[in-house]
């Protein structure tokens, strides 16, 4: 795998990520789209040291419910492969530890893979938190500049064409590359890690359901009736809406950013 990692290097040191920490760069197929009720069915992590050393990690995972044909037609993984696989559960201490000092970069990452692994974790009993982590959307600034697909983004900025396409380890591997192509590209781009957290990120939100967002510094509603409103604010006027929102269907990330806003009063 070290020898599919090293086609990544490229001569224009502006290509090569400035790192003060390692970037986990994964990919994640499920069950579905459905980040509240689907499910991990595998997982593959590309850490990078800021030495520049590289390390692939997969987790092929035992989603504990039936895996929609659907799904299984794009990922080609059926429920006969995933029977003997350890669960999230299982491997959720490893894989939180593997990911725990790492910034975190991927493909529409912000809006799918990172918002699925933090309910996954919640299930697990694991705090993991995004706050102090830069977040890279590899998607955000591929369409920004050219508004495509992952395998049209693989043939465009590398050339080649996206074997094994939607496989976890296939996709982390493409992402990666692509970022490094994209920087080679693109003379607005920096390598800085925080440069492209801000860039491939149209705002800073809280949860994984994007229902709250910081805006002037303080925790405010990103949706309903309140839209625009102080999460503080209204759980003084309205605290009904707190116990509408726990007992809604909405994200157990949502629910429990929910709570550490309402406890800390921010």
């Amino acid at each position: 795998m070290e020898n599919q990692l090293d086609l990544f290097n490229v001569s224009d040191k502006k290509t090569h990520l400035q790192l003060k920490r390692p970037l986990a760069v994964f990919d994640l197929e499920s069950t579905g789209v459905d980040f509240v009720k689907d499910r991990i069915v595998e997982m593959s992590v590309v850490r990078i040291q800021p030495s520049g050393e590289k390390d692939v990690k997969t987790f092929r995972l035992n989603p504990t419910i039936p895996i929609p044909i659907e799904a299984s037609l794009v990922h080609g993984i059926y429920d006969e492969d995933v029977i003997t696989c350890p669960t999230f559960k299982d491997k959720a201490q490893e894989i939180f530890d593997l990911l725990n000092p790492c910034d975190l970069a991927g493909f529409n990452s912000n809006k799918f893979d990172i918002p699925m692994l933090l309910e996954e974790f919640i299930r697990a009993g694991l705090n993991f938190s995004i706050d102090n982590r830069a977040l890279i959307d590899v998607h955000r600034i591929y369409t920004h500049f050219e508004k495509r697909t992952l395998e049209a983004a693989y043939q465009f900025y590398c050339g080649k064409t996206l074997e094994n396409a939607h496989s976890a380890e296939a996709d982390t591997l493409a992402t990666y590359e692509v970022l490094e192509a994209q920087l080679a590209k693109y003379n607005e781009l920096q390598s800085d890690v925080h440069f492209l957290h801000n860039f491939s990120n149209e705002e800073r939100f809280i949860d994984s359901g994007r229902r709250f967002i910081y805006s002037g510094g303080k925790a405010v509603f990103n949706f309903g009736k309140y839209k625009g409103r102080p999460v503080k604010d209204v759980l003084k006027t309205d605290p009904g809406y707190y116990s509408w929102m726990l007992n809604g269907d909405f994200a157990e990330h949502t629910k429990q950013k929910l709570r550490e806003i309402k406890e800390s009063g921010s």
